[in-house]
């Protein structure tokens, strides 16, 4: 079992930088992939960027590449997710996932295994 907690959330303008962490406890940390997930009002879950478990393959989707960069610490057993150039289509709920199988790439919400509970990320124009 491994449990997920996220922080770092926020209200921030346009054009302004919120960075997110995942700590992850209960099974070993260098175990697992972990990513980030995001989810509106009124629309569906989706894959925002995820992190393979040494930390060698990172995916990302398109709308945030160049602006979002997912990183991990072993020492702290946390991925970050830095998110820099904020628009207002980015205002979701944000939540960590993660899985342990040997095909890192995941863009599918319900093929994860552990989730955290989220944090709000609010982008005014």
């Amino acid at each position: 079992q491994v449990l997920l907690v996220e922080s770092g959330g926020g209200l921030v303008q346009a054009g302004g930088s919120l960075s997110l962490s995942c700590v992850a406890s209960g099974r070993p940390f260098s175990s697992i992939n972990v990513g980030w997930f995001r989810q509106a009002p009124g629309k569906e879950r989706e894959f925002v960027a995820i992190i393979g478990w040494n930390a060698r393959r990172i995916y990302y989707r398109q709308s945030v590449k160049g602006r979002f960069t997912i990183s991990r610490d072993n020492t702290r057993n946390a991925v970050d997710l830095q998110m820099d150039n904020l628009k207002p289509e980015d205002t979701a709920t944000y939540y960590c996932a993660a899985h342990s199988g040997s095909d890192i790439y995941r863009e599918v919400w319900d093929t994860y295994d552990y989730w955290g509970q989220g944090t709000q990320v609010t982008v005014s124009s």
